[in-house]
């Protein structure tokens, strides 16, 4: 009888503990991330999902940006989109004009009952993704800026002082021509992300229109000013130095960076986020400066804007599971994961209190290059020039402004009429992406 009562209790303990113990509710993250940044993206994940049970974050790669925001898109339309989806910083105009597609963060967190203060987020950083009032729309993540990579030893040989590296574009053209002379002569400086350098981020860095209605945050009915005699100018200089490989051009996404860590171009303007990569494989002595400006353009330095991307919440999910988002953000927001995230990938750390204890803690005299895009970035306060851009159809736009470009590069048309075009052609990419908004 007793052995009896003794498995009917185990029986009904197995019962209770079945149905009494609920199955985590699962968050779809949809990625862009490679190499060491998808490690840092799978560790994020599985450290959220050690600290409790109620949720568990499911990290996806989608391929690039691009595929991942692409991917995204039709999976919200066939109805069953992901939680979370990170998309680049030229698709935010794409995703804030997706109407019911997503739900934007002030919104989640207050739902959600967590403690959110936008205050928080580095200002340039947050700005970008939040509305002219101040409404954070997406969960700013993995965010970098613009900087020149010098290699120092090139510079030496060049009997260049590597402690005094160019400050300004004739100081770089003058220092790549003595690079080239000293023996580098298939490349003196490069770029990568070609348009992203030297019109997105020459814009701001120089104070100057992208495009009216403060580079469109102000309206989408905004209309390009990339043809300016500064912008006109500075393409230019680069087709003139084309011809001897002074300025070698290296394509419209980073697949040239490669060129710098292996010796060949020993000065590279390309994002902060190089960093990991070119510690992981440059076997000379670099470092990171801010990015050149010219010294007759009035207020020049202005300040940087960010790249990288963003985190997008889904619309049409549960309240369970919006819950569980959230904590993961509050999570994703803790000053001392912001600072090992920003150590190990060498992305920016996204919160002011990150940013102040790396710097308390001597980190940046050991690693310099590490502060030079958040110096950038805090050069001056924003102005609607360089708050960043919201362009609808901008990963297009940049396509016809890469165009444009490289057929003035190549001998084919005026500097002039490249940009005049690449306004024109813009210009009916934006009509395009208003109509498409406006139905």
């Amino acid at each position: 009888m007793a052995g009896r009562m003794i498995a009917a209790g185990i029986v009904v303990s197995t019962l209770l503990a079945s149905g009494g113990a609920q199955a985590a509710v699962e968050i779809q993250w949809w990625h862009a991330m490679t190499g060491a940044n998808n490690d840092v993206i799978v560790k994020l994940a599985n450290d959220f999902n050690a600290t409790q049970s109620d949720y568990k974050v499911i990290p996806v790669y989608k391929g690039s940006y691009p595929d991942t925001m692409n991917a995204g898109i039709a999976a919200f339309r066939a109805g069953n989109a992901p939680h979370i989806m990170q998309v680049f910083e030229v698709g935010t105009a794409t995703m804030m004009a997706a109407t019911g597609a997503v739900k934007p963060v002030h919104v989640l967190m207050k739902e959600a009952g967590e403690k959110f203060d936008p205050q928080a987020y580095v200002g340039g950083i947050a700005g970008y993704y939040s509305t002219s009032k101040g409404d954070l729309l997406s969960f700013p993540f993995n965010s970098s800026s613009a900087v020149m990579w010098i290699n120092r030893d090139a510079l030496k040989k060049a009997g260049l002082d590597p402690n005094a590296p160019p400050k300004t574009w004739p100081d770089v053209f003058a220092a790549a021509k003595k690079l080239k002379a000293s023996g580098y002569e298939t490349c003196g400086f490069s770029s990568a992300w070609f348009t992203w350098l030297n019109v997105e981020q020459f814009s701001a860095w120089h104070n100057i229109p992208i495009a009216t209605k403060a580079n469109g945050l102000d309206g989408f009915d905004t209309e390009l000013k990339i043809n300016s005699p500064l912008h006109v100018k500075h393409l230019q200089n680069l087709i003139d130095l084309q011809k001897d490989k002074t300025f070698d051009y290296s394509g419209r996404t980073n697949t040239g960076e490669g060129r710098f860590t292996a010796g060949e171009c020993p000065i590279f303007l390309t994002s902060s986020a190089f960093y990991g990569n070119v510690k992981a494989n440059a076997k000379f002595d670099f470092s990171a400066v801010p990015m050149p400006y010219y010294p007759d353009v009035a207020g020049a330095p202005q300040n940087s804007i960010i790249g990288g991307a963003s985190l997008w919440v889904m619309g049409g999910k549960k309240a369970d599971e919006y819950k569980g988002v959230a904590k993961f953000f509050t999570f994703l927001s803790d000053t001392d994961r912001q600072v090992a995230v920003h150590k190990a990938s060498g992305y920016l750390p996204i919160t002011k209190a990150a940013y102040a204890k790396t710097k308390e803690s001597g980190y940046y005299k050991e690693l310099p290059a590490l502060e030079v895009p958040l110096i950038e970035l805090s050069n001056k306060e924003p102005t609607e020039n360089s708050r960043g851009l919201r362009l609808g159809n901008l990963v297009q736009i940049r396509d016809i402004w890469s165009e444009e470009i490289e057929g003035a590069l190549a001998g084919k048309k005026s500097a002039k009429d490249a940009m005049d075009a690449a306004v024109s052609r813009g210009n009916q990419m934006l009509r395009q992406f208003e109509r498409t908004v406006a139905k």
